[in-house]
């Protein structure tokens, strides 16, 4: 796949991702993503992020929780 920002190759790697649904944050690992090797960017599948949302609607084991802070600029 060819990166739409700098149009650098991209490879298919494992990932975090941050993941709002009903105005909650979480935090998924090991999600499958296509990386451009130049800039960084991360393009997901739809089928992916429908996948991450009916995992999150269902009752789903928690890792660990962690503490965010939100600051305004």
């Amino acid at each position: 796949m060819i990166c739409e920002l700098c149009e650098g190759q991209t490879v298919k790697k494992r990932v975090k991702k941050q993941h709002w649904l009903y105005g909650k944050l979480y935090i998924i690992e090991n999600v499958e993503a296509e990386v451009c090797s130049e800039c960084g960017e991360r393009y997901f599948h739809a089928t992916t992020l429908d996948e991450i949302d009916r995992i999150l609607e269902a009752e789903h084991e928690v890792k660990e929780h962690i503490d965010v802070e939100v600051v305004s600029l």
